[in-house]
């Protein structure tokens, strides 16, 4: 039995690797778009803000399989027929840019006002400040929050197989329809998952404990003494 686990283990691996690029491409994609999204959301002008946040709502309703299927059949109808690689890269990559740009927002947002006027006392331009300063204390803020959310796109990945990809899934329904070994297939195909996805939620748990000391240390931090006013003799 155990030499068959491992067999099918490795008839899997092409079928992993296809899940983890797609995984790959949707984070890259998605979360440089997220970050655009975030801040067009809080944009002062009503008529960047509200249709962005729009589509950042109907991007987080709409369920993944959905997505994919409205960009792969659904797209052709307005002239757009792409091949069922690139439409799984725009279903899951427009999905996580609307999550991930929420995550981003409350970031940005949840950076002290007081990092903002050090940055104005200091000279710095707006870009600047927002590059050198706000940026970096966001990502900080925002990396456990994020990387569990590519978790979850990770194994939705799977729903790629409603596409006909041959991703982790797809193979191992192709190998249990010849092999009528359903169990086995499943099993080894789980297992791979969790290979992936085990390590990286104990990375998050590991993140979030960080975080959560940062910001303890960083409340009960004494304040600098006030300055003491000299009167004239």
């Amino acid at each position: 039995m155990n030499g068959e686990l491992i067999d099918t283990l490795r008839e899997l691996l092409p079928g992993l690797g296809v899940s983890l690029q797609l995984a790959g491409v949707s984070t890259l994609v998605g979360v440089t778009s997220g970050l655009l999204l975030a801040l067009l959301s809080t944009h002062r002008s009503r008529w960047v803000s509200w249709p962005t946040i729009a589509v950042v709502e109907i991007g987080r309703g709409a369920p993944v399989l959905v997505v994919l299927l409205l960009v792969y059949f659904g797209l052709p109808s307005a002239g757009i027929v792409l091949d069922a690689m690139p439409a799984a890269w725009i279903g899951l990559s427009f999905t996580t840019a609307a999550y991930s740009s929420e995550i981003l927002r409350a970031s940005l947002l949840a950076v002290p006002d007081g990092q903002r006027e050090a940055a104005r006392a200091l000279g710095l331009t707006r870009t600047d400040a927002f590059f050198s300063v706000i940026l970096p204390q966001a990502a900080r803020i925002s990396l456990a929050p994020l990387l569990g959310f590519c978790i979850q796109m990770f194994q939705a990945t799977s729903l790629a197989f409603a596409l006909g990809i041959p991703e982790l899934l797809s193979r191992a329904y192709d190998i249990g329809s010849i092999t009528f070994q359903y169990l086995q297939v499943l099993v080894a195909a789980g297992v791979l998952y969790a290979a992936v996805t085990l390590p990286l939620i104990r990375l998050v748990a590991r993140l979030e404990r960080r975080t959560a000391r940062s910001r303890a240390g960083a409340a009960s931090a004494p304040l600098p003494p006030a300055p003491q006013q000299t009167g004239a003799s």
